[in-house]
């Protein structure tokens, strides 16, 4: 399953969307409008306007509404990005140099600012107030989200609830929204818009345990991650946190050593016995499948047509994905 056959029932609504997205960014700042353009260059999946696209198909659309919703998510996942660019050091996105890199922190901040500012100016001149709410609700989710992460990493004493409260709030709530957003661009009909919204939060549970899991199952030979990795940044995803709650104090209490050690030695050969171990792969497994049957279900009563096609093989593409 990939990306090319998902898009393929909105390949001229993508040409449409890029339009408004790059329309949407220019500034007469000369600088602000050279990092807009380098910007739109960078070639991502684009997933999150991909679900808008699709939802507000599958229920009438797409309307001009569902462009505009497109755009304002890409928007907003792009400032977010810079952010977190910043914040982590990332000299690199995408396989290019990173906007930090090339102009520093201050600007890469303020780009971000921009962007978000982009966004909300987008959504009220055409009076999406609606759009503007469920955003927002999203932004806080996710600012929440990545907070708690820090702190629960920080004590390392995270369990199963939490975990699966920090990705809701930090993943699945944008795909929550870019599901409901193309509903309600499209439809008046509420129970349409539940339903595309649990698609979405359903679905962006089963992406994250997967994206978690990529950390102990094969990462390393597509990407040279090497597997552990958000161990040893004491980031305790399920896989983890499931093996804790089977193994033996001793070889808990050995792990959490591992996982505290400062001197640089690498543990995560280590890391990834004690979770093949104590079954917490095939944990994260079912718990990744449970997510995506539930997904699944959400769209049962919709008529069949290629955007329903295309959003159940993107559930299959969540939970095959290998990188």
């Amino acid at each position: 399953m990939n990306l090319r056959q998902i898009k393929a029932p909105i390949q001229e609504e993508l040409k449409i969307f890029h339009e408004v997205f790059k329309t949407t960014m220019r500034s007469k700042v000369g600088l602000i409008d050279t990092i807009a353009r380098y910007i739109v260059r960078q070639k991502g999946k684009k997933i999150r306007p991909i679900l808008v696209l699709l939802s507000g198909k599958l229920c009438g659309g797409p309307t001009p509404g569902t462009y505009r919703a497109a755009a304002l998510v890409e928007i907003l996942h792009s400032a977010t990005l810079i952010h977190d660019d910043v914040v982590d050091g990332a000299d690199t996105r995408r396989g290019l140099a990173s906007i930090n890199a090339i102009w520093k922190n201050k600007i890469a901040v303020l780009m971000g600012d921009y962007l978000l500012s982009r966004g909300l100016l987008l959504s009220l001149e055409k009076n999406d107030f609606y759009f503007l709410k469920i955003l927002s609700d999203a932004v806080r989710r996710m600012s929440e989200g990545e907070i708690l992460q820090i702190e629960k990493s920080r004590r390392l004493d995270i369990n199963e609830e939490t975990y699966l409260k920090i990705i809701s709030d930090k993943t699945a709530s944008l795909l929550a929204t870019c599901c409901e957003l193309g509903a309600a661009s499209a439809t008046d009909d509420k129970i349409h818009w539940e339903r595309m919204k649990a698609f979405g939060e359903n679905v962006g549970m089963a992406f994250q345990i997967r994206d978690d899991l990529l950390d102990y199952m094969g990462r390393q030979k597509i990407t040279g991650k090497p597997t552990g990795l958000d161990a040893k940044d004491k980031k305790l995803t399920l896989p983890l946190i499931h093996s804790f709650s089977s193994a033996p104090r001793r070889d808990r209490r050995e792990i959490l050593q591992i996982i505290k050690d400062k001197s640089g030695r690498d543990g995560s050969a280590r890391i990834l016995e004690f979770v093949k171990t104590y079954g917490g792969i095939d944990y994260a497994i079912e718990k990744a499948e449970h997510y995506s049957k539930l997904a699944r279900e959400q769209l049962r009563d919709f008529p069949d047509s290629p955007s329903k096609d295309s959003l159940l093989r993107f559930v299959d593409f969540v939970t095959e994905r290998s990188n």
